[in-house]
């Protein structure tokens, strides 16, 4: 075992985890009060789902066996007969290699819980979550990152999840919200999202954790993991100020949930090519996933059609497709030897870039295909979305029997504000009758004036 390496992938795993937490105080602050308790716990259930998921026939679907290279077998059920001591390349042991892939099938389901809060019934996204995870994220999984893997044959480039992560749930996001149709209430939004400074935190977490998630999939403390790191931290500062300085120059104000949503793109873009670009790479690609998830959520969306409550597949979505696909045109090898074919701007020509494009197109298809049949089927036998009256008054009452702040329609109707005092005046007349108007002094009066 290298210590350096074993203790770096455990503290990956853990912040990648940190992630899924941070994601739920994310989406929690941008949605309405009325659908906080069930959107925070949609995101962070699956912790606990894919956790368990993962341990029962997750890990060997992924990277145990081989099925014409689209997914793995189920010799290895509940990790029977694999022996988590065992060395991989970088010599950490298996089991810790298992724990940091385990996260990623933790946040990957999350993701697309944004699209489809305040409508969706919480069993139908559980059980879908589940069948998700098994047809849909398991395969990706193979696919791109096992050694056996159809795509990774043909030397696809995902260094952190572009394809299989947030292509994947971003397109998920999509036909999930076609499927489910418009809120009863769509268009009440950005003055209904219930805490702000939520979404800061939230966003900030997430930020914290994707050093994890990306620095994180170099399996070890090299100069991969480093320049992964300073790749990351480029891109997100600027697509934080690319989007920034959109929101000025188009709507005339900058907003914070304009900055976090840059943020996020950031993130996402440069999420599959971070250990394959220099930093000049970085820039551009922090950039480009901005423009287009910006023009995408503030011009495509509406025309489209499609509730997409939160953007998850605008911003993880658009912005996992552009870096996708420029990374076929950054990757070079001065930045990785495993590149077989530099990137288009770095002297390799159109290989890499058609690869990469393959690869995004294959995982657009797969998915979309895959999740239908999921909604189908499973629409067949439980129903969907809430119904009308339960919308209307909130998935937290509805489903949970829970409110996220009992304070809420103090804090926001000022109007209806009453002090304790006037609420209880009766009470306090007593006592309190001495200091309003002179009386005649009673017996008692010593305990009002040492009151």
């Amino acid at each position: 075992m290298n210590a350096a390496n074993t203790s770096f992938m455990i503290l990956s795993s853990i912040l990648v985890l940190f992630m899924t937490p941070g994601l739920a105080f994310f989406y929690g602050g941008l949605v309405s009060k009325r659908n906080v308790v069930n959107t925070m716990l949609s995101v962070f259930v699956m912790t606990g789902v894919a956790i368990v998921l993962w341990i029962m026939v997750g890990y060997s679907l992924s990277f145990e066996g081989d099925i014409h290279g689209i997914v793995g077998t189920l010799d290895n059920f509940f990790m029977n007969g694999v022996k988590l001591g065992t060395l991989t390349a970088t010599k950490i042991p298996t089991g810790i290699f298992s724990v940091f892939e385990m996260m990623f099938a933790i946040i990957t389901p999350a993701l697309f819980v944004g699209a489809v809060v305040g409508r969706i019934k919480f069993n139908f996204l559980l059980v879908f979550l589940i069948l998700w995870s098994i047809l849909i994220y398991y395969p990706m999984v193979h696919l791109v990152w096992s050694p056996n893997g159809l795509l990774a044959g043909l030397g696809t480039l995902d260094f952190a999840g572009g394809t299989v992560v947030h292509i994947n749930a971003g397109i998920t996001a999509f036909v999930l919200s076609a499927f489910l149709g418009k809120r009863i209430k769509f268009g009440d939004k950005p003055h209904t999202h219930y805490n702000l400074p939520w979404v800061l935190l939230g966003t900030a977490i997430l930020w914290i954790g994707w050093y994890g998630f990306n620095a994180g999939s170099a399996l070890g403390v090299d100069n991969i993991a480093a320049q992964a790191t300073i790749t990351t931290t480029m891109s997100t500062g600027t697509a934080m100020v690319t989007w920034m300085i959109l929101d000025m120059i188009i709507s005339g104000k900058p907003t914070l949930v304009g900055v976090c949503t840059g943020t996020l793109c950031g993130l996402v873009g440069i999420t599959p090519a971070c250990g394959f670009v220099t930093i000049a790479g970085s820039f551009w690609i922090g950039m480009f996933s901005t423009f287009a998830s910006y023009f995408f959520v503030n011009y495509l969306k509406d025309r489209i059609g499609v509730d997409d409550a939160l953007d998850a597949f605008g911003c993880h979505g658009v912005s996992g497709i552009v870096g996708s696909i420029f990374t076929g045109l950054f990757a070079t090898k001065a930045v990785n030897p495993i590149v077989s074919h530099n990137g288009l701007f770095y002297g390799g020509g159109w290989h890499q870039l058609g690869i990469q494009v393959f690869a995004t197109l294959v995982t657009i298809v797969f998915v979309s295909i895959a999740a239908t049949i999921i909604i189908k089927v499973l629409g067949l036998i439980m129903p969907m979305r809430v119904d009308r009256k339960e919308e209307e008054i909130g998935l937290d009452k509805g489903e949970h029997g829970e409110e996220a702040d009992y304070t809420v329609d103090i804090s926001n109707d000022m109007d209806a504000y009453q002090s304790d005092m006037n609420m209880y005046a009766k009470e306090f007349r007593g006592q309190m009758a001495g200091l309003n108007s002179p009386k005649t002094p009673g017996p008692r009066d010593h305990l009002s004036r040492a009151v």
